[in-house]
C-alpha cells in the first residue's frame, strides 16, 4: 500500500508541474535487439508546419488481436464476442483499443504483399470496420495498425528485398497495402493510424527516403493523426518521425539482466529506458505513444521479453513476475509529460477463446497484471492535464479484478 500510494502521489505532483513546462499532449511479436547503423548522424528536426494533434486524456489502450481463421467463425473482429471484449476494456478503465489486421509476405526477401490473411481482404475489411464501430459504441477511440505476417517465421524487421529494383517493387507493394487500410481507417473513422510497424531495414537506413512518399499518400486518404511503431531498440535510429504526428514505440523493454531480478532493479531499468525516451521526444518535439507494451506470464518475465510464447518450452507460469514488470514500467512513464499513453499487448477478439496463446502468454486477463493495469488506468497521468479539484488522489480499482 505504501508503495502504491507513493506512486500515486508522485504522479499527481509531477502532473501539476508538467502543465507549466510541457507541450500539448492531451494527446507481430517483439524481437531481440540487433545492432543497426543509423541512417544519418544528423537527424532533421520535426516539421513545424504540421498540425499538433492532441487528445483529451492520455491513451489507456489495449490491443485487440484478430481471430481470422475460417475454422473459428463468430469469434473475430465485428462479432458478438468482439463486442464483449470492447465492453470489458471500457469497464476496466480503458479508453482506446488497437486493431491489428494483417497482410502476408512469403519471407524477408519478398517484393509483394498478399492483402488476404486467412480470409479474403474484402471480408476482413468489413470485419475490421465493424470492430471499430463496436469500439466507438463503447466510447473507445481506435488506432488501426496494419501488420505484416512473414510466412517463413522471420521477423518483419529483417525485410530487405535486396537491390534497388526489388526495393522499388517492394515500396509499390507496401504503398498499395497500407493505403488500402488507410481508406478503411478513414471510412470507419479510426482515431489514429500507424503507417507501419517494425520495418527496421527500411526506416533506419538510407532507404528511408523511399518511405516518405508513402506517408504522403496515406495523408491524402486519411485525415487523422499518424504514427509508426518502431521496435524499442531502434526508435532512436528511425528517421521518419519528422513526417509523423506521434513517435510510436513497441515498448518490450528488458527490465532485468539476470534471473530473479528484484522490483528495485526493474524500476531502475525502467527509469533508464524512460530517460532515453525523454531525449527522443525532446529531439523531435513530439509526444511518444507505446504502440505495444506487455510482458508474458512466466518466471523472469522482464528478462528477454521479446521471446515469443510459442517458442518457449518448460515455462514456469508466474503471474507475479508479469505484474512486477507492468508496475515498474507504468510507474516510470505515466507521470512523464511527453508520454501520450500506451496500448497493452494483448487481448483477443473473443475474450473467452483460450486457443490463441498458451497460459503463460501476454494476456493480462484475470491475472495479477490486470490489477496493476486497472489501478494505473484509474489514476491520473501527466498527459491528462490538470487534475480536477474533486478528483480522488488514489484509486482502488485494483480491488475489483474481473468486475465486468
Amino acid at each position: 500500500m505504501r508503495t502504491r500510494m507513493a506512486f500515486v502521489g508522485q504522479a499527481v505532483a509531477v502532473a501539476l508541474l508538467a502543465q507549466l513546462v510541457a507541450p500539448t499532449l492531451h494527446a507481430q511479436p517483439p524481437h531481440e535487439p540487433v545492432a543497426q547503423k543509423p541512417a544519418s548522424a544528423d537527424v532533421a528536426p520535426a516539421r513545424t508546419h504540421m498540425k499538433r494533434w492532441s487528445f483529451e486524456r492520455a491513451i489507456r489502450g489495449v490491443t485487440v488481436g484478430p481471430i481470422e481463421n475460417q475454422l473459428h467463425p463468430g469469434r473475430g473482429y465485428g462479432s458478438a464476442a468482439c463486442a464483449r471484449t470492447m465492453s470489458e476494456i471500457e469497464r476496466m478503465g480503458g479508453n482506446w483499443v488497437s486493431v491489428t489486421p494483417f497482410g502476408r509476405v512469403a519471407d524477408v526477401h519478398a517484393t509483394g504483399i498478399a492483402m488476404s490473411f486467412e480470409v479474403p481482404f474484402e471480408q476482413n475489411r468489413k470485419a475490421v470496420s465493424a470492430a471499430i464501430a463496436q469500439a466507438h459504441a463503447q466510447g473507445l477511440h481506435v488506432m488501426l495498425v496494419p501488420h505484416l505476417w512473414v510466412e517463413s517465421g522471420e521477423w518483419r524487421g529483417f525485410i530487405d528485398p535486396g537491390d534497388d529494383a526489388n526495393w522499388k517493387r517492394w515500396a509499390r507493394a507496401y504503398d498499395t497495402f497500407v493505403t488500402q487500410w488507410a481508406r478503411v481507417a478513414q471510412g470507419a473513422h479510426a482515431d489514429l493510424f500507424a503507417v507501419g510497424i517494425e520495418l527496421r531495414r527500411w526506416v533506419t537506413t538510407d532507404r528511408a527516403s523511399t518511405f516518405l512518399p508513402i506517408i504522403k499518400h496515406v495523408r491524402a486518404l486519411y485525415k487523422g493523426p499518424l504514427t509508426y511503431a518502431a521496435n524499442w531498440d531502434d526508435a532512436e535510429d528511425t528517421v521518419i518521425w519528422g513526417d509523423l504526428d506521434f513517435i510510436g514505440i513497441n515498448a518490450f523493454y528488458p527490465l532485468a539482466e539476470h534471473p530473479n531480478a528484484s522490483f528495485e532493479e526493474m524500476a531502475q531499468a525502467a527509469a533508464a529506458h524512460t530517460a532515453r525516451a525523454n531525449e527522443l521526444a525532446k529531439r523531435w518535439d513530439k509526444a511518444i505513444v507505446f504502440t505495444e507494451f506487455g510482458y508474458t506470464t512466466r518466471k523472469d518475465a522482464a528478462l528477454r521479453p521479446w521471446e515469443w510464447p510459442e517458442a518457449l518450452s518448460d515455462v514456469v507460469i508466474d503471474e507475479r513476475s508479469q505484474a512486477m514488470a507492468y508496475r515498474a514500467l507504468l510507474a516510470a512513464t505515466i507521470e512523464q509529460s511527453w508520454f501520450a499513453g500506451l496500448f497493452v499487448w494483448r487481448l483477443y477478439a473473443d475474450p473467452d477463446d483460450v486457443t490463441q496463446e498458451p497460459e503463460f502468454g501476454f494476456s493480462f486477463r484475470g491475472k495479477l497484471a490486470e490489477l496493476e493495469l486497472r489501478d494505473a488506468f484509474a489514476n491520473h497521468w501527466a498527459a491528462d492535464g490538470l487534475m480536477p479539484m474533486n478528483h480522488a488522489v488514489a484509486s482502488f480499482a485494483h480491488l475489483h479484478p474481473g468486475d465486468y
